[in-house]
C-alpha cells in the first residue's frame, strides 16, 4: 500500500499532503481504480495532480502511486485505422470490454498485442546503429509502410537479430549493446512522453505547399508542408466540414484528426464518415492512412489537454519515418477552456476572460511542434497543423483567437454571412491571410507557372477594390458608379461565385488540380482585360453582360472536366467574339 494518500478532491484536481517521492510531470495512478493522473504542482506541503479520468466515487484516503515516468504513448504498428481517446486508449476495445461508456480505470493496451505483423529486418549482427535508424519494416496498411526505428538516445552494435517473419509488437526483434556494454532489447514498439517533442537532425526551410485541391487555399491563402493554419469561426460556419475536406484531399501521407472537446454527435458523424470515405488517390478506405483521437465534450476535461499532445506525438512518430503528416485539431478553443477550468480549480490568478496567464505559451508550444524536418535517419518529413478555433459569439478579438493569430502564419477566417448564404468555403477573403506566399514562390514558378502567383495578386487586388466599392454601393447604390468600377464589381462576382465558391459534391469541382486553377484565373483575367477595352471606348457594360459571357465563365468550373483542361482554350475566342460585338454595336 502506498504511503501517499488523497487529501482533497476538486473535480479533476487531486491533492496529496506531505509527499516527497513525486516529481513534476510524472504519471501517477490515483485511487483504488488506478486512474491515470499527472503531477502539475509540488510544494513542501502539497502535491497537486490532475486526473485524466472521471473522479466520481474517488474518496480521500485512497492511495496515489508514483510510476517514475512521464505520461507517454505507445508508438508502433496498429496506430493507423485506430480510434483512441485523449490518453491513447482504443475506443473499439473499450467498447467490447465495458460498452458504450468508458469505465474509470479502464486498463486496455493501446495497441493490439496479439496481432501478427509481417516483419522484414533491415540490420544484421555486427552492424553499428544510430538514433532514428530503421531496423525493421512491415506493411501497417495497404498504403503505409511502418518503419521501426532505433530510439533517439541509443547508439550501439547489433548483437542479436531475429529472421524475417510474423511477430507481435512485444516480440524481441533485435538486441543492441551500447558503449557501456549494456544490452537493449528492441521490439516493434516504443514509448515517448507526449509533452516532449521528438528530436530531429535539423529544421528545414519551408518551401513546398500542402496541395489541397481547394481553390481558395491553393491560390489565395496557401499553407506549406510543415506550416500552421488556424480556422476561426462561430457556430455553424463550417470549421469541421473544412477540415474534413482538407483531410480527404490534401497531399499529406497521413492524417491525424483530433476531436478535442467537440459535441458527441459531431464526433460520431466524423467517425462514421471517415470509415466510409474512399481515398481518391488509391481507391482504398481513407482510414488506411488516418488515426482518429476522439475526446468529446462529456469526457473528463483534463483529458482534452492530453489529446492535443497525444495527436502531436503520433504525428511526429510518422514524420520521423519520412512521411508528411497533417494534424486537424478541432478545436483548440475547447482545449483552452479545459486549461481555464483547471486553472480556476488551482486558484491561479486569471488573465483576460479568465484564461490562465500561460495560455499564449501553451498555444505557442503546440504550434511550434509543426515544421518541415530532416529526420535522424536522413529522410525528410513534416508535420502541418490546421487548428480550428471556436470564438464565442464569432468574436475574433477574444484571447484564444488573438493568441493563435500570433503563432500561426495562415489565418482562414470563416464568415457567418457567407456560411448562411451557402457560400462554401465560407472563408472571408478580406480578413484571411497567408504569410507562406513568399516562401512558396519558387515552387509555384518552377512546378506550375510563373503566371500563377501573378494572377493570384491580380485577383486579390480586384477583391480588395471590390470591398471598398461595396461600402459606397451600400450608401448610394451601384447605378451612380462609373463603368470601370461597375466592371470591378461584375468581375469580382465571377471570381467569388465562379472561382472561390466550390462544390464538394461535384466530381470535377470537389478537387481541382493547380493546372486547372491557373487556366481558370487566365480566363477570368482575360475577360476583365477585354472588358476594360469596352469601358475605355466609352461603351456601356450592359450589352456584354447581356451576351451571357459572364455567366459562361462563371460556370466553366463545371463545364470543363479536370482531365480535359485544354477545353479552356475555347473560352478566349468566345470572349473575343462577345467583346467585339459589343464594341461594334
Amino acid at each position: 500500500m502506498s504511503e501517499n494518500v488523497i487529501y482533497s478532491i476538486n473535480g479533476p484536481v487531486v491533492k496529496v499532503r506531505n509527499a516527497t517521492d513525486f516529481s513534476m510531470m510524472e504519471k501517477v495512478f490515483v485511487g483504488d481504480k488506478k486512474l491515470m493522473g499527472e503531477v502539475i504542482s509540488i510544494s513542501k506541503e502539497v502535491t497537486t495532480i490532475q486526473v485524466y479520468e472521471s473522479t466520481t466515487s474517488l474518496k480521500p484516503g485512497e492511495p496515489v502511486e508514483p510510476t517514475g515516468s512521464p505520461i507517454s504513448v505507445t508508438l508502433g504498428p496498429g496506430i493507423l485505422r485506430n480510434i483512441f481517446d485523449g490518453i491513447e486508449r482504443p475506443l473499439k476495445e473499450i467498447a467490447k470490454e465495458s460498452g458504450a461508456f468508458i469505465a474509470t480505470g479502464s486498463n486496455v493496451a493501446p495497441l493490439d498485442e496479439e496481432a501478427l505483423w509481417n516483419v522484414s529486418v533491415k540490420v544484421k549482427v555486427g552492424d553499428q546503429v544510430v538514433p532514428g535508424q530503421i531496423f525493421a519494416t512491415l506493411p501497417e496498411t495497404d498504403l503505409i509502410e511502418h518503419r521501426c526505428m532505433i530510439p533517439p538516445t541509443l547508439y550501439g552494435e547489433v548483437v542479436e537479430v531475429v529472421s524475417d517473419g510474423s511477430y507481435n509488437i512485444n516480440h524481441e526483434i533485435i538486441k543492441v549493446k551500447d558503449d557501456k556494454d549494456e544490452i537493449h532489447t528492441l521490439t516493434l514498439c516504443q514509448k515517448w512522453p507526449i509533452k516532449q517533442a521528438r528530436p530531429v537532425a535539423q529544421r528545414l526551410p519551408i518551401s513546398v505547399p500542402l496541395i489541397t485541391g481547394q481553390r481558395i487555399f491553393d491560390t489565395l491563402f496557401p499553407i506549406a508542408k510543415g506550416g500552421t493554419a488556424a480556422i476561426p469561426g462561430g457556430f455553424g460556419t463550417g470549421k469541421t466540414m473544412t477540415q474534413h475536406q482538407l483531410a480527404k484531399w490534401c497531399d499529406a501521407d497521413i492524417i491525424v484528426y483530433v476531436g478535442c472537446g467537440e459535441r458527441g454527435n459531431e464526433m460520431t458523424q466524423v467517425l462514421e464518415e471517415f470509415s466510409e470515405l474512399i481515398d481518391p488517390k488509391s481507391n482504398r478506405p481513407l482510414t488506411d492512412r488516418t488515426v482518429l483521437i476522439a475526446n468529446t465534450s462529456n469526457m473528463p476535461v483534463a483529458a482534452r489537454e492530453a489529446s492535443i499532445y497525444t495527436g502531436l506525438t503520433l504525428a511526429e512518430y510518422y514524420r520521423d519515418m519520412g512521411y508528411h503528416v497533417a494534424i486537424m485539431a478541432d478545436s483548440t478553443s475547447r482545449w483552452a477552456e479545459a486549461l481555464r477550468e483547471i486553472s480556476g480549480r488551482l486558484e491561479e490568478m486569471p488573465a483576460e476572460e479568465g484564461f490562465p496567464a500561460y495560455l499564449p505559451s501553451r498555444i505557442s508550444q503546440f504550434y511550434e511542434r509543426a515544421g518541415y524536418m530532416e529526420t535522424l535517419n536522413g529522410q525528410e518529413g513534416s508535420v502541418s497543423i490546421i487548428g480550428a478555433v471556436s470564438p464565442q459569439g464569432n468574436d475574433f478579438s477574444e484571447p484564444v483567437t488573438q493568441n493563435t493569430k500570433r503563432f500561426v502564419r495562415c489565418f482562414w477566417a470563416l464568415d457567418k454571412s457567407l456560411a448562411y448564404a451557402r457560400h462554401y468555403f465560407a472563408i472571408n477573403w478580406t480578413e484571411s491571410y497567408s504569410e507562406y506566399v513568399g516562401d512558396l514562390t519558387k515552387w509555384y514558378n518552377k512546378n506550375v507557372d510563373i503566371r500563377f502567383l501573378r494572377n493570384r495578386q491580380e485577383l486579390m487586388s480586384l477583391l480588395a477594390e471590390e470591398a471598398k466599392l461595396m461600402e459606397i454601393v451600400k450608401l448610394i447604390g451601384s447605378d451612380v458608379l462609373p463603368e470601370d468600377q461597375k466592371l470591378v464589381i461584375e468581375i469580382c462576382k465571377v471570381i467569388r461565385v465562379g472561382y472561390l465558391q466550390q462544390n464538394a459534391f461535384h466530381k470535377d469541382d470537389t478537387y481541382v488540380p493547380l493546372e486547372k486553377q491557373l487556366k481558370m484565373m487566365d480566363v477570368i483575367l482575360y475577360l476583365y482585360k477585354r472588358c476594360k477595352e469596352i469601358v475605355s471606348e466609352g461603351k456601356s457594360l450592359s450589352q456584354i453582360i447581356a451576351s451571357g459571357i459572364f455567366d459562361n465563365v462563371t460556370k466553366m468550373k463545371y463545364d470543363v472536366p479536370n482531365d480535359h483542361i485544354e477545353a479552356f482554350d475555347d473560352y478566349f475566342p468566345m470572349i473575343d467574339k462577345a467583346v467585339n460585338e459589343s464594341l461594334n454595336a
